[in-house]
């Protein structure tokens, strides 16, 4: 057995097709700004930027494997890609990571309210009134405004304006508390009830063709995803009490 040979069958901790031990980095194309995955950590920063050179970073510089679950940034076209490029050619020092998923949230929750609000302004309706609208109809029950407040996630005051306008043309009605004339029970009346009917078609139909590029799959994915991370929000606005 050659001395070659010998370290093959040993294994010298090489990866095949390179003579350093280091993975093979790409090179950006002329006039690109440099990926995160493209920029080599400086070794001291704590897990926050590319790596801290003892494998506890992002995994996306030298102290970790080159990250391999997201598709390259360069190659995106939508508008946060834009910004995220900008920010990239004049801060690269910044993580924009997190930029890439909280803006395109934001810009998709953007798009689809602008949309989904023309059959409420048709109506004559505001978001905030349909939200009141909403609730009262899921809940199939009377509520009061304290509840209603709870549900669209309100202030009382506010949902006082919303509920005078709205019992003023007849979509909500008014019940008080036999025992305390302080409080007040409020439900749809029947022209309210069939106004939320006819719009929430409407507005599914509009979500479901939002949503057709992806299959049942990936939009079940998509769903468990932003519901984990609802949830971990909002467990911290109730942990500060907001």
């Amino acid at each position: 057995m050659t001395g070659k040979q010998g370290r093959a069958a040993a294994g010298d901790g090489t990866p095949e097709g390179s003579t350093t031990g280091e993975a093979p980095r790409r090179t950006p194309a002329a006039g690109a700004p440099a990926t995160p995955e493209e920029r080599p950590g400086d070794g001291n920063e704590n897990g926050n930027g590319n790596g801290n050179g003892n494998g506890e970073g992002r995994g996306d510089g030298i102290g970790g494997p080159a990250r391999t679950d997201r598709t390259d940034r360069t190659d995106r076209t939508d508008t946060v890609s834009a910004v995220v490029r900008q920010w990239q050619a004049v801060r690269p020092d910044l993580d924009t990571g997190p930029m890439e998923i909280i803006g395109r949230v934001n810009r998709c929750a953007a798009l689809l309210q602008q949309a989904e609000d023309a059959p409420l302004r048709r109506a004559g309706l505001s978001r905030p009134e349909f939200d009141v609208l909403g609730a009262l109809r899921r809940q199939g029950h009377e509520l009061t405004p304290g509840e209603l407040a709870r549900e669209t996630y309100s202030s009382g005051a506010a949902v006082t304006k919303r509920l005078k306008q709205l019992t003023e043309r007849g979509l909500v009605e008014r019940r008080g508390d036999s025992r305390d004339r302080r409080v007040a029970h409020l439900r749809l009346t029947d022209a309210g009830r069939d106004l939320v009917d006819g719009i929430m078609p409407e507005q599914l139909a509009y979500e479901s063709a939002a949503l057709s590029a992806m299959d049942d799959g990936r939009q079940g994915e998509l769903a468990d995803l932003l519901g984990e991370l609802l949830s971990r929000l909002e467990g911290q606005m109730r942990s500060l009490g907001v």
